[in-house]
C-alpha cells in the first residue's frame, strides 16, 4: 500500500494530506523536466554542432554517445512523467473520497448523530408513536456490513425516521474508506512496476516496459485527465482548450497521453511532435520482440522515421501524427506548418501503409517538394499526411476496396480535420494551403472538398497520377476551377482507367463480339472518352481544371514487364523538374507562371 491499508478507519481516510501527495509528484516533474531539457539540449545544441563542425571516427562516435545520453534521458523523462501523474491522480480520487466522506460526517454532526471508529453510526429517539401515549421509538445504532451494496434500503429500517438516515449515512462512511482502499490498492500495484534497470543503459526491452508502464498509468488514472480531452470538439476549440491547460496541465497530458494529444487536430505542431516523438519511441518498444510479420514491417517504418529524425537536416522535420491503427498512421511535415506562409499536405494513395518504403519514399516526396516551394519562398512547409487506411494490393477480399469510395470519404472526412487542425494553429493571418493528392489519395482529397464547406483553410488543390476524383467538374472542390491544377503523364496508366460502364459495356462487347466489340461498346458507353473510374478525367476539357506540364514518363511494357513508374515520379526533381516544379509553384502561391499543358 501506498499510504493506506485493507483497516483503513474513516478517521485515516479523513486525516490524509492529499497535498503531500501533490507536493511529491511536483517533485519527480521537476526530475522529468529537467530530463526533457537536458534531452532538448542534446539533439538541438550539441549534435547539431557536432554535425555542422566535426567529422570522422572520433565525431561519429561522439554522435554515438550524445544520442544514447538522449535516449536514456527520454526515458527518465517519459517515467518521472508518469510518477508524477500517478502520484497526481491518486491525490485527486482520494480527494474525491474525503469529501464524501466529510459530506457524510457533517450531516452527521448536524443531526446530532455519534460516529464510531468502526463506522457505525447511533441515532436518537424519535417519529411517530404507534399507539398513543406510547413513548417514541427508540434510538439505535446503524451498523455496517462488509459489503456497502448489502446495506438495507432505508424504507425498510423501521418508523423511527433516524435509522434511515443514519443507515444511509453509515452506508456512505464505509462506501468512501472501501472505494479509497481499492484507489490506493490500484496505485500501488502501477507506482511499483515503475522502475528501470539497474545500469546507464536504456536497453529496447526497458522501453517495452516503458510503453506497457505508460498503459497501466493510463488505466489507474482513468477519469483524471482522459475524460477532459476535447475528442469531439472543432480545431479551434481544442487548441483553446490547450491554451488554457497550466504548464503542469500540458506536461501531465503529454507524459500519459502523448499517443492522443499528438494525434489530436487543433493542437500546435510543436506540442504534436513532442508528444508523437515520444509516442514514437513508446510504438518501437511495443512492437519489439514480436515475430509477426506486420509488426516487423511497422516497425522497420517507425525505426526508418526514427533515424531521419535524429538526423536532422533541411527542413527541419515534425511528427504530427504516428500510430498502429489499421495500415499505420504517420504525418510528417517538413518545416513548421504553424510558422508557414505556404503548407502543402499530400496525401498519397494505393499500397501506402506505415512501413520502410513509406518513410524512404513518400516522406521523400514531401522533402522534395517543401525544397521546392523554399526556392520560390522560404516561409513553407510540405507534409506527408498518411491518416486514412488506403487500398492495398494485393490484400484479399479488401483489395476490392480499391475499386470502391468508401475508404476515400472515411479519409476525405480525417484530412479534413486534419486541415482545420492546420488552420486553426497557423500563426499567419492569411496562410496559403494546398491539398495534394496522388493516385487513390486524390479521390481522398476529392472526398475532403465534401465535408461541410469544403477543405478548411485550403486555397489550391493539386491532383496527380489521378484515377478520378468523385465529381465530375473542377469548380466542384469548392476552390474556384481556376485554382484546381492537374498532372497526367502520358504513360500512367492509372490516369487512363475506364469508367464503370465503360467496363462493363466493354465485357459485354467482349463477349459477343471479340476485341473489336469490346472497343465499340466502350467507345459507345463513353462517347466523350473522358470518364475514368472515379469520374470524370481531371485532364479532360470538360472537367475544367489548369493542366501542367509533367514527363511522359517510361511506357507501361518496358523491358519485357510491367513498368508503372510514370505513375511515381510526379514529385521526383530529377526524373521529372517539370511536375517537380509544377507542383512547387502551385504550393508557393505562384500558380501564375505555371506553364500550361494541353487538354486530353
Amino acid at each position: 500500500m501506498t499510504a493506506l491499508d485493507a483497516t483503513l478507519t474513516w478517521a485515516q481516510l479523513r486525516d490524509i494530506k492529499c497535498a503531500e501527495l501533490e507536493s511529491a509528484a511536483d517533485g519527480w516533474g521537476k526530475a522529468s523536466n529537467r530530463a526533457d531539457a537536458g534531452r532538448d539540449r542534446i539533439e538541438k545544441q550539441l549534435l547539431a554542432g557536432l554535425r555542422e563542425n566535426q567529422h570522422g571516427a572520433a565525431a561519429d562516435a561522439a554522435v554515438g554517445r550524445l544520442r544514447r545520453l538522449g535516449r536514456n534521458l527520454q526515458y527518465v523523462y517519459t517515467e518521472c512523467g508518469l510518477v508524477r501523474t500517478a502520484l497526481n491522480s491518486l491525490a485527486h480520487d482520494l480527494r474525491v473520497q474525503q469529501t464524501a466522506l466529510r459530506r457524510a460526517l457533517d450531516e452527521a454532526e448536524s443531526l446530532k448523530y455519534t460516529v464510531h471508529p468502526d463506522g457505525s453510526v447511533t441515532y436518537p429517539a424519535g417519529g411517530p408513536s404507534v399507539v398513543e401515549g406510547a413513548p417514541l421509538p427508540p434510538g439505535g445504532t446503524a451498523r455496517v456490513t462488509s459489503d456497502p451494496g448489502l446495506y438495507p434500503p432505508s424504507g425498510l429500517v423501521g418508523p423511527n425516521p433516524h435509522a434511515a438516515k443514519a443507515q444511509d449515512i453509515a452506508h456512505r462512511i464505509a462506501k468512501a474508506v472501501g472505494t479509497a482502499v481499492e484507489i490506493d490498492w490500484r496505485f500501488a500495484r502501477v507506482l511499483r512496476r515503475l522502475k528501470a534497470e539497474e545500469g546507464l543503459k536504456v536497453p529496447d526491452r526497458t522501453w517495452t516496459d516503458a510503453a506497457g508502464d505508460a498503459a497501466a498509468v493510463r488505466e489507474a488514472a482513468r477519469g483524471y485527465l482522459k475524460s477532459r480531452i476535447p475528442r469531439d470538439a472543432s480545431p479551434a476549440a481544442r487548441r483553446e482548450w490547450w491554451e488554457h491547460l497550466t504548464d503542469e496541465q500540458r506536461e501531465e497530458y503529454l507524459a500519459v497521453y502523448p499517443d492522443q494529444i499528438g494525434n489530436l487536430d487543433g493542437i500546435p505542431s510543436l506540442i504534436r511532435d513532442t508528444a508523437n516523438r515520444d509516442n514514437l519511441q513508446l510504438l518501437i518498444g511495443k512492437l519489439e520482440g514480436r515475430s509477426d510479420e506486420t509488426s516487423g514491417v511497422r516497425l522497420a517504418g517507425l525505426r526508418e522515421i526514427q533515424r531521419q529524425l535524429n538526423e536532422g537536416g533541411r527542413p527541419p522535420m515534425y511528427l504530427l501524427g504516428i500510430g498502429d491503427e489499421g495500415n499505420g498512421r504517420a504525418i510528417v511535415s517538413f518545416g513548421n506548418p504553424d510558422t508557414a506562409r505556404n503548407v502543402a499536405a499530400y496525401v498519397p494513395g494505393l499500397n501506402t501503409s506505415l512501413d520502410k518504403d513509406f518513410a524512404t519514399g513518400d516522406l521523400k516526396r514531401a522533402r522534395d517538394t517543401a525544397i521546392g516551394i523554399h526556392l520560390h519562398d522560404p516561409s513553407s512547409a510540405a507534409i506527408t499526411w498518411l491518416g486514412y487506411d488506403a487500398p492495398q494490393l494485393p490484400d484479399g477480399l479488401d483489395s476490392l476496396d480499391v475499386a470502391g469510395d468508401e475508404r476515400a470519404i472515411k479519409g476525405g472526412a480525417a484530412f479534413n480535420g486534419f486541415m482545420g487542425g492546420l488552420s486553426a494553429t497557423n500563426e499567419n493571418a492569411d496562410p496559403h494551403m494546398t491539398a495534394i493528392g496522388h493516385s487513390y489519395g486524390s479521390r481522398t482529397v476529392g472526398a475532403a472538398t465534401q465535408q461541410g464547406a469544403g477543405i478548411p483553410g485550403v486555397d489550391d488543390i493539386v491532383l496527380v497520377g489521378s484515377p478520378g476524383v468523385g465529381v465530375d467538374h473542377a469548380e466542384d472542390l469548392g476552390v474556384g476551377k481556376d485554382h484546381v491544377f492537374v498532372g497526367a503523364a502520358q504513360n500512367d496508366a492509372v490516369t487512363k482507367l475506364p469508367s464503370k460502364p465503360q467496363l462493363v459495356a466493354g465485357l459485354v462487347g467482349l463477349g459477343s463480339m471479340g476485341a473489336r466489340g469490346a472497343q465499340i461498346f466502350g467507345e459507345a458507353a463513353d462517347p466523350g472518352g473522358d470518364d475514368l473510374w472515379f469520374g470524370k478525367d481531371p485532364a479532360s476539357k470538360a472537367f475544367g481544371a489548369r493542366r501542367f506540364p509533367v514527363d511522359d514518363g517510361p511506357e507501361l511494357l518496358s523491358g519485357g514487364k510491367v513498368n508503372m513508374d510514370a505513375h511515381g515520379q510526379y514529385f521526383d526533381p530529377v526524373r521529372d523538374n517539370s511536375s517537380a516544379n509544377s507542383i512547387a509553384l502551385v504550393a508557393a502561391g505562384k500558380a501564375r507562371d505555371l506553364k500550361a499543358e494541353e487538354y486530353r
